[in-house]
């Protein structure tokens, strides 16, 4: 196997790995109880030891000895979960209405993982056209990972900031499937350049070995 097709595959591989990456923010909780995107531990005076925030709806951790999650949905009101967790309000409707209105984004999580998966699968036949075809798929994938991460960190911002400067024990921290998108996005970004540098260097050798062919028949 040449340089070449050694780092097609390469770049193919960075594709699946961030694939891979994007399932695992997929099934966040609900689904997945103890993985999150946020994750908020509750007071003493609390309903709960904690509360997952996960792409699809949450978990509130450890009432009466087991987890309560959501059902599997697009979009719900952190603020109100902690309202009625916690029992006090501390979020201004501003907070609340942005936070509620930026989890419906989080569908773009399934969408990301599609199109990183469909570029992976493009990798694996490819010619040059293949290749090509690839790296704007990837391009797209890199794009709309982005986009949802960047409304991550908003919408989770403004939870955690309130959390944490309420006059309460409970306090908030980012749960392991941020930094999973962080790192998914650099993949996908690295895997989009080296499949696109493939595509070229293919190219050119076919270029090369084309010319090659012309004049040897001249």
């Amino acid at each position: 196997m040449g340089v070449g097709r050694f780092i097609h595959h390469f770049g193919a591989f960075l594709l699946f790995a961030a694939t891979v990456l994007l399932v695992i923010v997929d099934i966040t909780a609900p689904v997945v109880n103890d993985i999150s995107i946020l994750k908020v531990n509750l007071g003493s005076s609390a309903t709960g030891s904690g509360i997952t925030f996960g792409t699809f709806g949450y978990c509130v951790l450890d009432v009466n000895g087991q987890d309560e999650c959501s059902k599997s949905q697009i979009g719900y009101n952190p603020a109100d979960i902690i309202t009625a967790a916690e029992g006090s309000d501390d979020f201004s409707n501003a907070s609340e209405n942005t936070a509620k209105a930026l989890t419906r984004v989080l569908v773009l999580h399934p969408v990301a993982t599609g199109l990183c998966f469909i570029a992976f699968l493009l990798c694996l036949g490819a010619g040059v056209l293949g290749s090509l075809v690839a790296s704007l798929v990837s391009t797209l994938a890199f794009i709309v990972t982005i986009v949802v991460l960047a409304c991550d960190f908003v919408m989770f911002g403004i939870v955690k900031r309130k959390v944490n400067g309420a006059d309460s024990d409970s306090s908030a921290h980012w749960g392991v499937a941020i930094w999973l998108v962080v790192v998914a996005a650099i993949l996908t970004l690295a895997g989009t350049i080296v499949i696109f540098l493939s595509c070229c260097a293919g190219r050119r050798r076919r270029s090369h070995e084309a010319r090659k062919v012309t004049t040897y028949h001249e």
